[in-house]
């Protein structure tokens, strides 16, 4: 099955559910929101927190373009947003000196070489350079893992990205994602987990999520998403126009237990465990006597039935076969039969 690393962590399918909490750009520019929401989300044991690289100058033009989760321009929001080079590299710093995973997204190429310049283990990628190709194809030139979302696009948009992938030889994951904020469940489609597995079976695969709580992802879990990922915030009512969209502290930790639970839960087959026994030992019926059963005399449906515990030799399952067979010896009332009982 396809997997991929990030430092020590494997990530895939057979490996706990790899959560991503995306602070991205909740902390609105402050540095010390940012480290807040760090803390938070090491606190619930979160082994992974995603920022947002913007070097504006070289990711957009002077725009007026106002997001549909926003009341200013992107134009406004990321250059109040942005973090400096400096606040990025104290940020790395700090997460991965709590044992946690620092990922970033670059959306543009000046972004990817100061990620790079960083020491960055990965690349995340978002859904709005998904066909993106000359950023791909840039970012891919690092040879290191690399996590594409893919929502606003369909498959024969991710299938160039996915070549380009490929021909660097990097791993990578496929994030199913729909881009409407928050997104409505019936407008979540979780069956395209199904449709990336079927197109792209060598990628490991997630969901990044924008539906408000935690119930697409953990319905994602059994349709093969291995990492997912959730925007995150410490306080929801701070500003910011992924808020509202954005899981608290507890709502975290309810991601990470739940995913990780629904992954052990998965496997198996319809067998009896050895770790039943303690239980079968009271649950089962075991046939036994009703009444006294004398030397000689046939047992009937008037002098044998079925009781707990199942300690006894013959089980439930063999009343019939006991039915018409002659007592060996004296059988007192409430004796469970045995085999060596009967003729």
């Amino acid at each position: 099955m396809p997997s991929l690393r990030i430092n020590d962590r494997l990530i895939g399918s057979g490996h706990r559910p790899f959560v991503i909490a995306e602070i991205g750009i909740n902390h609105e520019g402050d540095l010390d929101k940012a480290i807040r929401m760090v803390n938070d989300a090491a606190e619930v044991g979160c082994e992974c927190v995603k920022f947002q690289c913007h070097v504006i100058d070289d990711e957009m033009i002077p725009n007026s373009v106002i997001p549909g989760n926003a009341k200013e321009s992107i134009w406004e929001i990321m250059s109040r947003c942005a973090l400096s080079e400096a606040e990025e590299i104290q940020l790395k710093q700090y997460v991965e000196a709590k044992g946690m995973i620092y990922l970033s997204t670059p959306f543009s190429r000046a972004a990817a070489v100061r990620l790079e310049k960083m020491g960055v283990a990965a690349y995340k990628i978002g859904s709005g350079e998904c066909n993106n190709y000359p950023l791909i194809k840039h970012i891919a030139g690092y040879g290191k893992p690399v996590i594409l979302s893919t929502g606003m696009n369909d498959l024969d948009s991710v299938r160039p990205a996915v070549d380009i992938l490929r021909q660097a030889r990097v791993p990578f994951a496929l994030m199913h994602c729909t881009s409407i904020y928050p997104t409505p469940y019936d407008k979540v489609r979780l069956g395209a987990l199904r449709d990336l597995a079927n197109t792209f079976p060598d990628a490991v695969l997630g969901l990044s999520d924008h539906s408000l709580g935690n119930y697409t992802c953990f319905a994602a879990v059994p349709l093969g998403a291995a990492i997912l990922e959730k925007h995150f915030t410490s306080n929801a009512s701070w500003p910011g126009p992924d808020v509202p969209i954005s899981i608290t502290p507890s709502e975290l930790r309810q991601l990470i237990e739940g995913t990780r639970a629904i992954a052990l839960a998965l496997d198996g087959h319809k067998t009896i465990l050895s770790d039943e026994q303690p239980t079968i030992d009271f649950a089962y019926a075991c046939v036994v006597s009703t009444c006294e059963i004398a030397q000689g005399e046939s047992l009937t449906e008037k002098n044998v039935w079925v009781k707990r515990p199942g300690t006894g030799e013959i089980k439930a399952v063999d009343y019939e076969r006991v039915l018409g067979r002659k007592a060996t010896s004296d059988i007192p009332p409430n004796t469970q039969i045995k085999w060596s009982n009967l003729r």
